[in-house]
Parts: C-alpha cells; sequence; structure tokens
C-alpha cells in the first residue's frame, strides 16, 4: 500500500476514506474523453435495442429475455456506473466525497457488470445448447427456467457487490472468481460451437463429393458456417479483450495489495475498457440479428420523423 498521512489512533487516512486517485492532469483527461462518449453511447445503444426487442417476435423467448436483461443491464452501467466512475476518479484523494464514491461506484458497478457478464456467458451457453439439442432446444429452455436464472443472477451479484462493504478485499476474490468462471465458460461454449459447425462443414462437403443431394439432412451450408464462426469468435475476442485485463489487474492487487500510481492509473484503463463492453454489447448480440437490426432502423426512422414533424 502506498504511504499515507495518519491520525492519531494510528489508522491510516487512506484506510478510512480514499486510496491514491489519479491527480494527473492527462490521467483525468484520459478518464473524461473516453468514459463520456462510451456513457452516451452505451445509454443511446441499449435503448434503441429495448425499443426493438418489444417489436421483435420471431426471436425464441427465453432468448429475448437473455437479451432484454443483458441490453438493460448494459443501460444502466452507461446511466448510472460510468457516470459515478467518471465523479469517483475526478474527486479530491484522501476525502470523505472520494470514499462514499468509491464505495457507491464498487457496489453498483459489481451488480450491473456482474448481471451484464452472467447474462453473456448465459447467452452463450444458449446458443450452444440451440445448436446441440435442436429440436429439444425448445423444450429444454423454457421462459420459465430463464426467468429463474435472470434472478439468480441479480441475487448473487448483489450478494457479491453488499461484500464490499464489509471487506473491498474479499469482495474482489469474489468478482476474480466470477470473472475467470464466466471466461472459461464462454471459451469452451464457443469453442464447442466452432467445432460442431467444422463438423457439419466436414459433412456438406462429403455429402457434395458423393453427389448427394446437401440440402437434405444437413442444415447448415458454408456461407452460414463462416458467418457464424466469425460472429462467434469476434464476440469471444471482444469478452475476452474487455474483461481479461481487468481479472489480471484485479488478481495483482490482491497478490500485491499495492497502490501505487501507476497501478491505480492500470487500474483505470481496465476498468474503462470493462466498461466498454456495455457499448459494444448492442452492436455485436443485437445488431447481428437482422430481425433486432431492421426494428432498430424502422424506431430510428420514427424518431427522425417524429422530430421532424413537431419542427414543422
Amino acid at each position: 500500500m502506498a504511504n499515507s498521512p495518519k491520525d492519531g489512533n494510528n489508522t491510516t487516512t487512506q484506510e478510512l476514506f480514499c486510496p491514491i486517485t489519479l491527480h494527473r492532469m492527462h490521467q483525468r483527461v484520459f478518464i473524461l474523453t473516453f468514459n463520456i462518449p462510451l456513457s452516451i453511447s452505451a445509454i443511446l445503444g441499449n435503448v434503441l435495442i429495448i425499443v426493438a426487442l418489444q417489436r421483435v417476435t420471431s426471436i425464441h423467448p427465453p432468448s429475448k429475455l437473455l437479451l432484454a436483461c443483458l441490453a438493460s443491464t448494459d443501460l444502466c452501467v452507461g446511466l448510472i456506473t460510468q457516470p459515478l466512475y467518471i465523479a469517483y476518479r475526478m474527486s479530491s484523494e484522501y476525502s470523505k466525497h472520494c470514499h462514499y464514491l468509491r464505495i457507491l461506484f464498487n457496489t453498483v458497478g459489481s451488480i450491473f457488470c456482474g448481471v451484464s457478464l452472467l447474462t453473456l456467458t448465459a447467452i452463450s451457453v444458449d446458443r450452444l445448447l440451440a445448436l446441440l439439442l435442436r429440436l429439444r432446444y425448445r423444450q429444454a429452455v423454457t421462459l420459465r427456467r430463464v426467468r429463474l436464472l435472470v434472478a439468480a443472477f441479480w441475487f448473487s451479484s448483489t450478494a457479491i457487490a453488499l461484500t464490499v462493504i464489509y471487506s473491498f478485499r474479499i469482495a474482489v476474490i469474489f468478482v476474480c472468481i466470477v470473472l475467470l468462471t464466466c471466461i472459461v465458460t464462454s471459451t469452451l461454449c464457443y469453442t464447442k460451437i466452432y467445432l460442431t459447425l467444422r463438423h457439419h462443414q466436414t459433412h456438406v462437403q462429403g455429402h457434395v463429393q458423393q453427389g448427394q443431394p446437401s440440402g437434405e439432412g444437413v442444415t447448415l451450408n458454408i456461407a452460414r458456417y463462416r458467418k457464424t464462426v466469425s460472429t462467434a469468435l469476434l464476440v469471444q475476442v471482444t469478452l475476452l479483450a474487455c474483461y481479461l485485463p481487468y481479472a489480471i489487474s484485479v488478481g495483482a492487487f490482491v497478490n500485491t495489495g499495492s497502490q501505487t500510481l501507476s497501478v491505480n492509473f492500470s487500474w483505470a484503463v481496465t476498468v474503462t475498457l470493462l466498461l466498454f463492453n456495455s457499448t459494444l454489447n448492442p452492436l455485436l448480440y443485437c445488431w447481428k440479428m437482422r430481425e433486432v437490426r431492421k426494428a432498430v432502423m424502422d424506431t430510428m426512422k420514427q424518431v427522425c420523423c417524429s422530430s421532424q414533424v413537431q419542427r414543422q
């Protein structure tokens, strides 16, 4: 831990209030430059997705519920978590104001980002089940079960977040465990999806070479295979790029307990990258779906038409 002044009871001011924050001007400018636009884009993007999902009827209701939950939590990240993060990082070090903002940001951020990450993982599992179960998928994945799963996500994320009030270090350990579990689970799911689609491609090519009709008994063609695999790989790479640096920095903090200026700045960068995922999710998980993209475009056209009518 970094050195800090002590009071009469030999308790450091840092332990009572706030750890070292970003006091250098270029570091504060970095936080503002990236997080303010990301907050606005996360709000606008996820509001559009939520409105569009209400109009889409072709998506399986359990999958639609997962997408709506993801968009809602990402909206809360842009609307609540990122403004709290900006206020926390801009506050004066060793102040009560900074201390309370830190607790509030860590608690609220753990809830929303936790639910978002768990929902992302559930979506990867849902896509794998849809690929493997096929006709049995709708019987196995029901709306009631997904509702219970989403409720469990909120309960577990809230429970972990509340440990911040008791012990920040214990909360960080729980966050590391959840992060690594979700990353490993989603990685395994997308790896299995890739291998399954690769098997389908081999099966299609075998039918073509033997001169047999490739449309009978084969549900995936090569073009769809390439598109699905590329989308899955993009989703997984983005998830790893946004969450893995934060997991590494959190793990390093737990092991070393270091609170230097460079450590805090790297923490700020990885948190910004993590929050950036809430801006990317509407593009990667919803805008890739043709029905949702069409509903979003229709919504934007209606908004533009309404604004033009009001001006006239």
